[in-house]
């Protein structure tokens, strides 16, 4: 019996060598209609054409999208190279510029105080930079960095820029603490310059709020004194060495006795931004004796 019969109740099997006989010359037909005519050209290009060339298309834009982004993060990593090292060169210039300034901030106290030594040109002084000060705004007691070791002693006088800032209370080997004379309970005798007038100058912190300190127990007999006037540390102070210039007259009153005068004065230092200051190396005392 054939084997490719079909037995009564079997299903239908083919063998296998005639499948691969099949197949074989399905085969060889395809590959003599493919190289020997164009028959197949058409549908080919046509399945080319809607599968192929849209996969190449999209394929495509793929890749311009991936070089694209692959351009843009390599510009980025640029951009950001480049703003790490601007910011490394903003930083080195404002280190710079911040150096230049308090170069040039000290130059400028520098020239104040030379213009001060020569005004004062008759006394010893010894310069000094602050290096602490009592709470507060203003500079009412601070430290400086001179003391014993540099000849300094209790009582000496104290300037800044052309004006009286106070004098020495304590002396350490390398340190002194100065006591200004916007101090509460401060009190310098002083004289108005134009006219030699005494008047004693008191110190008092509040006033200091409206940039003044307080003078009182002014003898104005001539009625010579006026708003503007410079007044001076006098010759009958106690401690304070003569003729330094303390501030100038902002306001006049006549007392309730109608025979002295009262006021505020505008000091001669800004006692709020203080850094160096000029030390007068002769007492007062010793100043009388000679």
């Amino acid at each position: 019996m054939s084997p490719i019969i079909k037995r009564k109740g079997e299903r239908f099997t083919l063998p296998s060598k005639y499948l691969l006989f099949i197949l074989t010359v399905l085969c060889t037909g395809l590959m003599i209609l493919t190289f020997g005519t164009n028959i197949l050209d058409a549908p080919l290009n046509t399945g080319a054409g809607y599968i192929v060339v849209p996969f190449q298309e999209g394929i495509s834009k793929i890749g311009n999208y991936l070089n694209d982004r692959a351009e843009e993060l390599g510009q980025i990593k640029a951009l950001l190279a480049e703003n790490e090292k601007l910011r490394e060169e903003n930083a080195d210039l404002t280190v710079e510029n911040t150096t230049l300034m308090q170069e040039r901030y000290e130059l400028l106290k520098l020239r104040e105080l030379y213009k001060l030594d020569a005004q004062y040109s008759d006394y010893e002084k010894v310069g000094a930079r602050i290096i602490a000060r009592d709470t507060g705004n203003w500079y009412h007691s601070f430290t400086i960095d001179k003391g014993s070791n540099d000849g300094l002693m209790v009582d000496m006088n104290v300037m800044a820029e052309g004006g009286l800032v106070g004098r020495i209370t304590e002396v350490g080997p390398n340190w002194s603490k100065i006591i200004s004379i916007i101090s509460d309970n401060s009190n310098v005798s002083g004289k108005v310059l134009a006219t030699g007038d005494n008047l004693i100058v008191s110190g008092e912190l509040e006033l200091m709020q409206d940039g003044v300190i307080r003078f009182e127990q002014l003898l104005d007999s001539r009625e010579q004194v006026a708003e503007g006037d410079k007044i001076v540390t006098s010759d009958i102070s106690d401690k304070y060495l003569p003729g330094i210039l303390i501030g100038s007259i902002s306001e006049i009153t006549l007392d309730a006795n109608k025979l002295t005068k009262s006021g505020y004065l505008i000091p001669a230092v800004d006692f709020e931004h203080l850094d160096v200051v000029l030390v007068l190396m002769e007492l007062k005392q010793t100043l009388e004796e000679k």
